[in-house]
């Protein structure tokens, strides 16, 4: 059974259609990944999925995704699939091998979405997390300029239908759009209630980068998640306006994030989960409501890549 596609698709700047919601695969298990984009797919309606290289699981998916594609239940192009080139990919030529390498472990010919993972490079040609004697990660110094030619390569020669970034800051993209071939077309960063990022997204989207959200529900799963952590799943006035709609806290955090124009990639594993988060299309949350989640804004981020920090290149060292 093939539930119809929900949601909306938005249209990029470079025309290409995406849709606004999907199934996020990072820290997917293997042994658990495999289903879950099945499930998406095939029981619940989703028709865009999120993948990285360095999540380690995209030869899962891509064993979903040919199963899928097999079943003749939907085609190839029903289906919009993102990858990200990793740090240790940066130089020009590795932009492809990456892309190749991920094309690859899924099973495809072409992605829909190829981002720079983040502008961040370091040491090539071994782990994806080189590491010196003393446990620093080893830097490169490769210009994420000189990464994203190898995007646009990436672009030319058919792997992708789309290129854009992921984790950049305001600088760094117009330093991109002042040296560029080809524009690129999103920027995915953290999003949720306690990192609005306001002031990133209004630069993306006057410079028509659209924006999708990442850890739009805080991440409570991260591995480095500490007690004291604030969490808003468990935050009283999200809770409030969950019940007032009759929906639950994660709903309404989606249908925030969706409301404000953003493209939303929630992770999840369990079947109910998957279902419940793309099921946020009939209801509205008023302006007010709106107003009271954008003011829980405290620039908290769950994922602050501690471990770039003093890399020429981290984004998260000015205000946006």
């Amino acid at each position: 059974m093939v539930a119809a596609a929900k949601g909306t698709k938005m249209t990029l700047s470079d025309g290409n259609q995406i849709p606004v919601f999907g199934l996020g695969t990072w820290k997917s298990k293997p042994g658990e990944v495999k289903n879950a984009v099945k499930f998406a797919l095939l029981e619940a309606g989703y028709r865009h999925i999120d993948c990285a290289l360095v999540y380690q699981n995209e030869d899962e998916v891509g064993q979903a995704l040919k199963e899928v594609f097999g079943s003749g239940s939907l085609k190839r192009e029903d289906v919009f699939i993102t990858s990200k080139c990793w740090n240790s990919y940066h130089s020009r030529a590795k932009v492809t091998e990456a892309c190749k390498l991920s094309l690859k472990n899924l099973g495809l010919d072409y992605l829909d979405l190829y981002l720079i993972h983040f502008p961040v490079g370091v040491q090539e040609g071994g782990s994806m997390f080189p590491e010196d004697a003393e446990g620093k990660m080893i830097r490169s110094d490769v210009d994420y300029l000189e990464t994203w030619k190898g995007m646009e390569d990436v672009h030319k020669a058919g792997l992708s239908k789309s290129i854009g970034i992921s984790n950049f800051n305001s600088e760094q993209i117009k330093r991109i759009l002042d040296n560029c071939e080809i524009k690129p077309v999103t920027n995915q960063i953290e999003v949720h209630p306690y990192l609005t990022q306001e002031p990133l997204i209004d630069f993306c989207l006057k410079n028509g980068i659209a924006v999708t959200a990442y850890s739009p529900l805080g991440s409570p799963d991260r591995p480095w998640a500490k007690p004291e952590d604030p969490s808003l799943l468990d935050d009283p006035k999200i809770k409030e306006i969950a019940k007032k709609h009759g929906k639950t806290s994660a709903q309404v955090l989606l249908r925030y994030a969706n409301q404000r124009g953003l493209i939303v990639i929630p992770k999840s594993v369990t079947p109910t989960r998957i279902a419940e988060n793309i099921d946020i299309f009939d209801f509205e949350l008023a302006p007010e409501e709106i107003a009271t989640i954008n003011s829980f804004n405290r620039n908290w981020r769950a994922v602050a890549f501690n471990t770039y920090a003093g890399h020429p290149y981290h984004p998260f060292t000015i205000p946006f």
